[in-house]
């Protein structure tokens, strides 16, 4: 059998691009091992967080590494039997916070934040999910003078790059967003942050329209991709075998294995990311909160409240460690007084995230008919519509939007 597009992933990086991808013509299958909206698409935080132009890997995640470290339930976790395997990442990330590669990362996540924030509304409307878009903006908040001084470099680095932003004290902050806990004594407002009302509804919508565009999803996993003439070879855990004309692997942090098929060792680790969704009563949120010392936010979704966040590199065999989710829970109760914590429900989900914090967009090693298009991180929703245009020009031969040499996926 042979199919003229297929797309690995069904979250929301490749649904997106499998509907770009139809918009310019194609016939196009989407394969995923458990079904739309199965993975990380279903319990981010539901933000087009386009103002955060920041990679994580930075001087100031190297200062506050050590005391999070230290911490099994912090922000930052490596789980002791998963340090050893995660090292060589680790080395490459460190080498990736040094200022001159924070510098051209900012440049590049700088451009992609553009083009995707540009993308977005017309993709919104190609897909008849518009409505589903809010812009409530986002307010992080600091614990002091000395937390806020620390963050003003990097407000400085988006005021270079044009992004709107508002310092504000504690009277200013109780007027947009009441509750807060007096420990917080200065808020940064950036009103260009979006969010959707519910990112596993938005994901299972884009497949749904998928569908009626005549778009066919199919539940196997991929075990290997392998170079044909004109095209590729997908090979099934069953023991089947597609042929497709182009294949774009967006399979978020399954990605590599399949990239290791075609000889590729991309560096793609899994910030394992944990939240707690509560009823839509628990807390009067009118916008999405940072509380960036600690590595979490609360998001207002139309099913509820969300607090989640962190980042645990803990590889995709490791069982949940659903403490890190009750952690947050707890803090956040103490931020926000009159937050009911009760009637929650947990989750985890696999982050894919590479050492520089920039995705891999751009053709395999082995076959121009392959193109990749995962490791975006906590930026997946954000990034998906401008990675959804390049997944189509770089299948179509159309020169790329933005210059693609930094998320090249053969940079490492």
């Amino acid at each position: 059998m042979t199919a003229e597009v297929v797309v690995i992933g069904a979250g929301v990086v490749g649904l997106s691009a499998a509907l770009a991808l139809q918009s310019r013509g194609f016939a196009v299958t989407v394969i995923d091992r458990t079904g739309p909206a199965a993975g990380a698409s279903a319990g981010n935080a539901g933000a087009f967080a386009f103002t955060d132009i920041l990679p994580l890997a930075s001087p100031g995640i190297l200062r506050k590494a050590p005391r999070w470290l230290l911490d099994p339930l912090g922000p930052l976790s490596v789980p002791p039997a998963y340090a050893l395997q995660i090292a060589p990442w680790m080395f490459r990330f460190w080498r990736a916070c040094s200022p001159r590669a924070v510098a051209a990362s900012t440049r590049a996540q700088t451009a992609l934040m553009d083009l995707s924030k540009a993308e977005l509304e017309p993709f919104l409307a190609l897909t008849g999910t518009a409505e589903m878009l809010a812009k409530r903006g986002n307010l992080q908040v600091y614990e002091g003078e000395a937390e806020f001084r620390a963050s003003l470099p990097g407000w400085q680095a988006r005021q270079d790059h044009g992004i709107e932003f508002h310092h504000m004290n504690a009277a200013e902050m109780a007027a947009v967003q009441p509750g807060l806990s007096p420990r917080f004594t200065h808020g940064t407002f950036t009103p260009g942050w979006y969010s959707i009302a519910d990112p596993k509804l938005y994901t299972e919508a884009l497949a749904d329209r998928f569908r009626a565009n005549g778009g066919r999803l199919r539940i196997a996993e991929v075990t290997a991709v392998s170079p044909a003439q004109d095209g590729a070879t997908l090979s099934f855990a069953d023991g089947a075998t597609l042929r497709a004309g182009k294949v774009v692997v967006a399979a978020g942090a399954f990605s590599h294995r399949i990239a290791r098929s075609l000889g590729e060792a991309i560096p793609l680790e899994t910030e394992r990311g944990y939240n707690t969704t509560l009823p839509a009563r628990a807390f009067d949120l009118r916008m999405q909160v940072t509380f960036g010392g600690h590595g979490f936010v609360i998001s207002r979704l139309s099913t509820g409240i969300r607090v989640g966040g962190a980042v645990e590199l803990g590889g995709l065999s490791l069982p949940p460690n659903y403490k890190r989710s009750e952690a947050m829970l707890k803090k956040a109760q103490a931020f926000l007084p009159g937050l009911d914590a009760t009637g929650g429900v947990q989750w985890m989900g696999f982050r894919p995230s590479l050492p520089d914090s920039l995705p891999a967009i751009g053709h395999a090693r082995a076959t121009p008919h392959v193109v990749y298009a995962f490791g975006h991180g906590h930026l997946g929703l954000t990034q998906s519509a401008g990675t959804a245009r390049l997944v189509a020009d770089l299948v179509t031969g159309v020169r790329p939007a933005i210059d693609l040499a930094p998320f090249s996926p053969q940079r490492f």
